[in-house]
């Protein structure tokens, strides 16, 4: 059932789609993994990290919603329950108790690497058939790189 009419092709709504898809559920998966580390993070650089986390939380959180907006706009149900953010994320599975603040920084280094490489396939994948998702993807790119960079210094 369509509610909302796409104005994209069937083969382009099918590529926009899954690309809006993925986005989404990374997304959320890295607001909670974020928070998860927020929530547990130990050490000497405990506050600067913890604030740092709440800015990540915030932009994941942020762009999330951007991206279901934008799906629902092309008529694509966005999903982004528990269940399905679990299955289809591409973050590693964030460290359980007390992480040290090292390890917490190096997590998300990870966390954010794996999304930023996903987010640059969808942006080539979105390139012709929908260069509205894509520039969203872009803008979500540069901004999740910029917190990237910040924690790669945390570490350096």
């Amino acid at each position: 059932m369509y509610v909302v009419k796409s104005p994209l092709a069937d083969a382009d709504l099918k590529t926009v789609s899954e690309a809006l898809q993925g986005a989404l559920v990374d997304l959320v998966d890295l607001s909670l993994a974020g928070k998860q580390i927020h929530w547990n993070i130990v050490g000497p650089r405990f506050r600067s990290v913890h604030l740092q986390l709440d800015e990540v939380v915030a932009s994941a959180r942020t762009h999330s919603d951007t991206v279901a907006e934008r799906a629902s706009a092309l008529g694509i149900p966005p999903d982004g329950r528990a269940a399905t953010v679990a299955s289809a994320s591409g973050i590693k599975t964030t460290p359980s108790g007390w992480i040290k603040d090292a390890d917490a920084v190096g997590a998300m280094v990870d966390a954010l690497g794996a999304v930023i490489g996903r987010m640059r396939e969808r942006v080539r994948a979105t390139a012709e058939p929908d260069p509205v998702t894509q520039d969203i993807f872009i803008g979500i790119t540069a901004d999740l790189e910029k917190h990237h960079w910040m924690f790669q210094a945390e570490n350096a």
